[in-house]
Formats: structure tokens, sequence, C-alpha cells
């Protein structure tokens, strides 16, 4: 089951999350993608962990393919971090470990 505090971007509510003053992570995804499913548990367990402090993000490429093309986005799973503007401040590419994560989200929180 996926966690209530991961929240289901899209194109039309990108703005609304992305840009602020809070660290958003956001899961570039795609319900085929084999390591996006490994992934997937992890991701709702970071948003759970960091509830209230950094927004959780996933991103279905297939559904939002703009997103995807101006994000470069050619290879999932790919965690993307943005702060204080929709700019990439930093990203993963491939299936990570919970831990690395975690580690990052401090690091850039």
């Amino acid at each position: 089951m996926a966690s209530p505090n991961v929240v289901e971007l899209t194109e039309q509510n990108w703005h609304e999350h992305v840009g602020g003053d809070t660290l958003v992570v956001v899961d570039f995804w795609a319900p085929w993608c084999g390591p996006c499913r490994v992934l997937s548990p992890i991701i709702d367990r970071l948003a759970d962990r960091y509830a209230g402090k950094v927004k959780v993000a996933k991103l279905n490429v297939d559904e939002n393919p703009n997103l995807a093309v101006k994000y470069d986005v050619m290879t999932i799973p790919r965690i993307i971090f943005f702060k204080g503007s929709d700019r990439p401040l930093y990203q993963e590419v491939g299936l990570v470990s919970e831990d690395h994560l975690a580690r990052l989200i401090d690091k850039y929180k």
C-alpha cells in the first residue's frame, strides 16, 4: 500500500509542489519498470520518516511525458531533489538503498 505521505505529481500540479523552500524528492518512475517497483516501498518509508520536513513525491513518466523530457529522464528510476526552484539540486539514477537516500535527504534538507 502506498504511503499517504507520498505526493502524486502530474504536469498539472507540478508547480504547486515543486519550487518552494522545502526539499522535494521526486521519484520518476513507470509501472512497467522492475527496479521502480523495488524502489517504491523505500520511497513510501522515506515519505513517512520525513513527513512534515521533506516532501516526497512520485511522477509517472508515461503519464507525464513533458516533465520527463524537461528533466532529461531517459533512464528510470531517477530520483531528483529540488529546493528553492524547479531546477534540480541533485539526482540519482537507478535503484539505490534507503540508507543512501536518507543520507542525501539529511544533507540537502
